[in-house]
């Protein structure tokens, strides 16, 4: 109900969450296209993933590589990934976090999402 006792016009409210949506999707596009970068072991590895968590590019220095220890290399590009991706997360969060919360119902009363 709206203050005052009228109705809601739900031609309004439709509107609205079109709208919502066309800015959620194009605000995913952009997160598509835009990149971020994680690194480990003092920049020996780094990771390159878009906004939306796609590995993009990995870049490992020559001194982090020793063929008696690969085990150390693999934990450093798990980390150089993982500190990319929640960079990517951040990043999701900055461009999505208010978009979504109205797509959760709590912008637009009487609506299932």
């Amino acid at each position: 109900m709206i203050p005052g006792g009228g109705q809601p016009n739900m031609q309004q409210l439709l509107q609205q969450a079109q709208k919502m949506q066309q800015d959620l999707a194009r605000a995913q596009e952009e997160l598509a296209g835009m990149e971020v970068e994680g690194q480990a072991g003092g920049g020996l590895v780094k990771a390159t993933v878009t906004g939306s968590g796609e590995l993009r590019g990995l870049v490992i220095d020559p001194k982090a590589v020793d063929p008696e220890d690969t085990e150390t290399l693999a934990d450093l590009v798990v980390a150089a990934v993982q500190a990319a991706n929640d960079n990517a997360h951040r990043l999701q969060q900055e461009k999505l976090g208010p978009l979504a919360q109205g797509l959760d119902g709590g912008g637009m009363p009487g609506l299932p999402f």
